[in-house]
Formats: C-alpha cells, structure tokens, sequence
C-alpha cells in the first residue's frame, strides 16, 4: 500500500516539471511530402520519447518568407503545443539547429 502511494506522488512529481511549449517549424520546401512527414515524425518521437506530451500539431502549409532564409523564399510552417522537460527542451533545441530540412524554428515555453 505505501509502495503505491510513493509511485503516485513520484508520478504527481513528474508532471509538475512539465512545462508546456510551443514550437513552430520552417521546415525546406524542397522536402516532398513524404519527408515532410518523417521529420515531423522525428521531432515527434523525440518530445514523446522523453515522456513529453504532443498536444496539437497545425499544420500551416507552404507560406511565403519575409525575407530568404538559405536561398529559400517559402517555407512549410507548422506550430506544435507540446509538454516536456526544459532539461529536454535544450536538447531538442541543439537537434532542430543541426537538421538540414529545418530551415528555422522556435521553441517558446508558455505561461510562466
């Protein structure tokens, strides 16, 4: 029994260091469709992978640049409502810096 309850207070403890995030994306509009998906996939089973949380994924599609970014004037833009660890949220940060298909991105934390 108190085995059970020291569990649920670790597991109480847990999710109270998850902080939530949002990460827009500017991934290459050469990426077809199908690479598209699978670095979406990526950023996806890393959040997940390190017991992160997706909330909602948007998809904004292919949208102008304001100004070139690596000699690309458009961008497939996409917003992602995550929970995770900020320990974490520096790693995926380093990972999305060295992707080649990411052209730019934004991890924000909300609230405070």
């Amino acid at each position: 029994m108190a085995k059970s309850k020291i569990k649920k207070e670790e597991v109480a403890a847990e999710e109270k260091q998850l902080r939530d995030y949002e990460l827009v994306l500017v991934v290459s509009p050469e990426v077809g469709e199908d690479a598209l998906e699978a670095t979406l996939n990526n950023v996806n089973q890393f959040i997940t992978g390190k017991g992160g949380v997706i909330a909602e994924e948007k998809r904004w599609g292919k949208r102008k640049l304001a100004y070139p970014i690596r000699r690309h004037l458009e961008g497939n833009y996409v917003l992602t409502q995550c929970k995770m660890r900020p320990t974490w949220a520096k790693e995926l940060d380093a990972n999305l810096n060295i992707s080649e298909e990411i052209l730019r991105h934004l991890l924000l934390k909300v609230g405070s």
